[in-house]
């Protein structure tokens, strides 16, 4: 049994192959490692990330698996690489706050994910990859999604010689809002 107390097959599914090929059995090694419990450990959800993670050319390791989970199985949303490290702690996950910044930065690389910096020294990945912008509660830290043809980008620059623009991203910061500001 799996330290949450949910039997194995809860704790994982999935065919995964080890390199060399050889099929591994993910409900006895998930026990074995005593890993984490899921967000979602239905069977749909762990097959969804597991090709999520394959279509993007990933390996599927236990620490991307354990990540993708929290980041994938609930919609869209906005989190720093602290945020998700607090959340994989509290799974007792076992991954370091180095090992998240760098499965973040391989999914973002992948196109799993978008950086999003508000200001120096403060990243979020967004699991919309899909054109939009955002809005910035400056208060609560609270980022909402406003979408891509609501937002007119009037003249450019000319970008440097040898350079085109790959993307605009829009971040409207505002404040106040009270009791409604998430």
């Amino acid at each position: 049994r799996h330290r949450s107390g949910a039997p194995p097959e809860r704790c994982a599914t999935g065919a995964v192959r080890h390199r060399s090929g050889a099929p591994i059995d993910l409900p006895r090694l998930c026990g074995a490692l005593d890993c984490l419990s899921m967000t979602d450990a239905s069977p749909e959800n762990e097959s969804r990330v597991l090709e999520k993670l394959r279509q993007a050319g990933l390996r599927p390791t236990r620490q991307r698996i354990a990540l993708a989970r929290r980041l994938f199985a609930g919609g869209d949303r906005h989190v720093t690489a602290e945020r998700l490290h607090s959340e994989a702690l509290a799974d007792e996950a076992g991954v370091s706050l180095a090992t998240v910044y760098n499965t973040l930065r391989r999914f973002e690389k992948a196109g799993l994910l978008r950086e999003l910096v508000v200001e120096a020294g403060r990243s979020f990945f967004d699991t919309n990859t899909a054109h939009h912008h955002h809005f910035f509660f400056e208060e609560t830290g609270a980022l909402i999604d406003v979408p891509g043809d609501s937002v007119t980008v009037g003249t450019l620059p000319v970008p440097p010689p040898g350079t085109t623009v790959a993307r605009v991203d829009v971040v409207i910061r505002v404040t106040g809002g009270g009791a409604g500001a998430p």
